[in-house]
């Protein structure tokens, strides 16, 4: 022990999150205290888990580091790639792999778990990996693109386990460029938190994504070919698959073996036995995270962590705290798919009762489980939609305060909010462990006004973010108490909303910033209310994105209409509408591409895009695209991106209307108009729904009878299925509905507010919007058509204005003194196998073959 006056020495044996989070906690509340070192034996210091498989599909490891000030605060020593190999409890040493040792007065075991592999023959072949840390995903990303390039060919992914891990794994295989197989030894995926029909509607929604899913098969070997490589994965029942590459997500086990070895308690199935102070049975070692065994069990969850690393920071402070057991709510995307369980999901409670919705073929399961007298939520399930999720799990408990259905199933087809205030104690930022209350006294006592201020006081949303609506919605709450409210208001510079703006810019007829600013703002601006301008201006004045001062205002996408990537490179993305393309129009984009050396990817909004330009380029590769007829796909907008369409009743034996020709009517009437937020549409032939149009903001889903129309569906952070407006259109009555719901929603929406939560805030919901779209009950439907009118007449292509304008041009240089070509010192990569630049004389061979080809645009 430390006898002298120096600090109290603290040894932390782990340094990720949740390590991260308990010398954070420390330094935040009490600095100087600990002469503190933190030992990691990986490479790395510490980053999101949670975040892995961003960096398996190409996001660089710093993107998911955690703070890295915590580590290098005064009084914290952090030692990477060294590992603790032998605790002396008696002489209270950490001894070290680098033959270092540390004396402590306390110590604190963060160790985590570590990734199992099946006792299968073949199973530690070089092709074979699991998928627990930074290395192990970088090492399997570089595996898999060196095969691909070796094999040149799709290369087959199998995947061991369909759990959490082994899904996100799944969808990050196939982005890379694999064929990927889930195989689950149960009867469903993601068994440990779903039941049997919440798993099958899982299934449905990860195969509608082009992966394979296989259940009840149980792996018995890792074939190893003649030429020592993976060949396939044999199963017990006989059958095999072909493979190429194999990742193991079967489970993970406490990395408890210093404890064990130091005479520690364990669990009878694996851990550190602690107790509610996290305390193990020697008072002076403390462990948390997933190593630690709380009531017979370990759970690999950040919040569970974090609620330890907070008892553990008390105690070792000299407080009073106590961890009251693990909350295993989880919301999660896998593959791109909503998944969400809370509270008692399964239902175990006696006398519990499932309220239960289904759709598969919206591929929704929605299930809320309650007491017996059917008025205390218990806990849920949700796939396919957990938009609810934030609403309800921090009900948990609590009554539901009203019907069960109206969760489930709302009217307006958005999650319905509790009916009252949340009680104090309830639960609302689980990863942090933040109550209402909590939020409630730091809009109170701590002067906290806007949500930014209270996530920083409290942490309320400052991990995961799922809870950050309800967090809004307190506060909000808390604050009209006071006579006050949230700010609405742009930025500082705008005290207006952007529909208040809009409706001022519109009314008074300005067409600068200046002088915008000048009669409704302040000061000279931000990269906040600049866009928002200049899409306003796009929207009503109908001017070039880069005419006179308006240029300035602009994102540093639209600055160069084109989309900047993470190598500094730029997109080039031709419309193409309603994926309706030549020979003649493929050919060029062909030639395009291998003249300049760009890669190039068909994606899901049916194009074809073009990566690795460089901004000198962007010009050149214009003018061969224009000249051939095509025009910009405005991707770098907010605006209308594309409308997404099946082959429909021209070549479809089920299709019952031609989906190709109303998608490519609507993409051109809707081209180039500048929104709150992007855009995009879809167009399916008949109720099978290939164009997957219920997940755009606009849906069109044709009938016997004309065309359903949906709105509000989008992707993204929380995909939200469209809601039916009206049904059995005829082609005239759709493109007006469609022209006032679109116009409608430019009027009214917030920055950046997407159709969906623009829909869920709209007062009166569908009901209301039908009212406007069809009855004008606001009587402005003259205008709306009005607007709609004038973007139509108006439209020109950006990209051949600019290649008209010399003044325009001039932006398109890299570097001062090489205006067009690169500087030859600098190198340039070629990604993913893609070919050389072509010299200039290739590509002049190249266009004589293709001379006189030009695109037919059909209108």
């Amino acid at each position: 022990m430390n006898t002298d006056d120096a600090l109290p020495r603290l040894v932390v044996v782990g340094a990720g999150m949740v390590a991260h989070r308990l010398v954070e906690s420390i330094v935040t509340r009490e600095p100087g205290r600990f002469d503190i070192t933190v030992l990691g034996d990986e490479r790395f210091a510490a980053y999101d888990r949670v975040g892995l498989t961003v960096c398996l599909t190409g996001t660089p490891a710093d993107d998911i580091a955690l703070d890295a000030g915590v580590f290098a605060a005064e009084g914290v020593t952090l030692r990477t790639g060294v590992r603790a190999t032998r605790i002396d409890r008696d002489a209270h040493t950490v001894h070290c792999d680098d033959g270092s040792s540390l004396p402590y007065d306390r110590l604190v075991l963060a160790t985590g778990s570590s990734a199992t592999r099946p006792p299968v023959a073949g199973a530690d072949h070089d092709a074979c990996f699991v998928y627990r840390t930074l290395d192990d995903v970088l090492d399997l990303r570089a595996f898999v693109q060196r095969r691909i390039a070796e094999l040149d060919r799709l290369v087959n992914g199998v995947v061991i386990g369909g759990g959490l891990l082994g899904l996100e794994a799944a969808g990050a295989l196939q982005t890379l460029g694999a064929e990927a197989t889930v195989v689950q030894s149960s009867d469903r995926l993601m068994s440990a938190q779903l039941d049997r029909p919440a798993g099958d509607a899982l299934r449905r929604l990860i195969e509608q994504r082009g992966m394979a899913v296989r259940t009840e098969s149980r792996s018995t070997a890792v074939v190893v070919g003649d030429g020592g490589d993976v060949t396939e994965v044999l199963f017990g029942d006989g059958s095999s698959l072909p493979a190429d590459v194999v990742v193991f997500t079967v489970g993970v086990r406490p990395r408890d073996e210093l404890a064990r070895d130091a005479g520690l308690a364990i669990a009878e199935r694996g851990g550190v036995i602690i107790d509610a102070e996290c305390t193990t049975s020697d008072p002076d070692i403390f462990a948390i995270g997933e190593v630690a065994s709380f009531g017979g069990q370990c759970v690999g969850l950040v919040a569970p962590g974090y609620a330890m690393a907070e008892v553990a920071a008390t105690r070792l402070l000299g407080g009073t705290a106590s961890f009251p057991g693990y909350d295993e709510s989880t919301k999660l995307k896998l593959a791109g798919v909503d998944v969400a369980t809370f509270g008692d999901a399964f239902g175990v409670t006696p006398g519990a009762l499932d309220v239960v919705y289904a759709d598969p073929i919206a591929g929704l399961y929605k299930k809320l489980v309650l007491s017996d007298d059917a008025q205390t939520l218990l806990g849920g399930m949700l796939v396919g939609d957990a938009s609810a999720y934030g609403s309800l799990r921090p009900l948990v408990g609590a009554p539901l305060g009203g019907d069960p259905a109206a969760y489930l199933m709302p009217a307006d087809g958005v999650a319905a909010a509790p009916t009252g205030d949340l009680p104090d104690e309830a639960l609302v930022c689980s990863c942090n462990g933040i109550t209402a209350g909590r939020i409630r006294l730091a809009v109170t006592d701590d002067g906290c006004t806007d949500v930014a201020g209270v996530k920083a006081c409290t942490r309320a949303g400052a991990t995961c973010g799922s809870c950050i609506p309800m967090v809004t919605k307190i506060v909000g709450a808390e604050l009209a108490k006071t006579g006050h409210a949230l700010s609405t208001g742009l930025c500082e510079h705008f005290e207006m909303t952007r529909p208040q703006l809009f409706d001022a810019v519109r009314v008074t007829g300005l067409t600068t910033f200046s002088a915008i600013v000048e009669r409704f703002g302040t000061g000279r601006g931000c990269d906040i209310c600049k866009p928002v301008v200049a899409s306003i201006l796009a929207s009503v004045v109908h001017s070039h994105v880069l005419e006179g001062e308006n240029a300035a205002l602009q994102d540093t996408n639209d600055h160069v209409m084109a989309n900047l990537q993470k190598d500094g490179s730029y997109s080039v993305v031709p419309r193409i509408p309603g994926g309706e393309i030549t020979p003649e129009g493929l050919l060029v984009i062909a030639e395009v591409a291998r003249d300049f050396g760009l890669y190039t990817k068909i994606t899901g909004g049916q194009r074809i895009d073009l990566f690795g330009a460089r901004l000198e380029q962007l010009p050149d590769i214009w003018g061969r695209l224009v000249d051939a007829g095509f025009e910009s796909g405005h991707a770098y907008g907010k605006s209308m991106r594309t409308v997404k369409s099946c082959v429909g009743s021209t070549w479809c034996r089920y299709g019952v209307q031609d989906s190709v020709g109303m998608a490519v009517k609507l993409e051109l009437r809707y081209r180039g108009l500048r929104s709150p937020h992007k855009l995009k549409l879809g167009v399916s032939g008949c109720a099978r729904e290939c164009a997957e149009a219920r997940g755009k903001d606009v849906g069109v889903i044709a009938t016997e009878a004309g065309w359903n129309l949906y709105v509000g569906g989008n992707g993204g952070f929380t995909p939200r299925h469209a809601t039916l407006l009206a049904e059995d259109l005829d082609d005239d009555g759709l493109i007006t509905a469609i022209d006032r719901f679109v116009m409608y929603y430019i009027r009214t929406a917030d920055r950046l507010q997407r159709t969906a939560a623009w829909l869920e805030d709209l007062d009166g919901g569908m009901d209301a919007l039908r009212a406007v779209v069809f009855d004008d009950s606001l009587g402005i439907c003259a205008d709306l058509d009005e607007a709609m009118a004038a973007h139509v007449d108006s439209y020109e292509d950006e990209w051949k204005a600019t290649l008209e304008d010399p003044d325009k041009l001039r932006r398109f240089a890299s570097f001062v003194n090489a205006p067009t070509t690169p500087d030859p010192a600098l190198a340039y990569t070629i990604e993913r196998g893609q070919p050389r630049p072509a010299t200039a004389d290739e590509q002049q061979d190249r266009r004589v073959l293709i001379a006189g080809t030009t695109l037919e645009v059909r209108s």
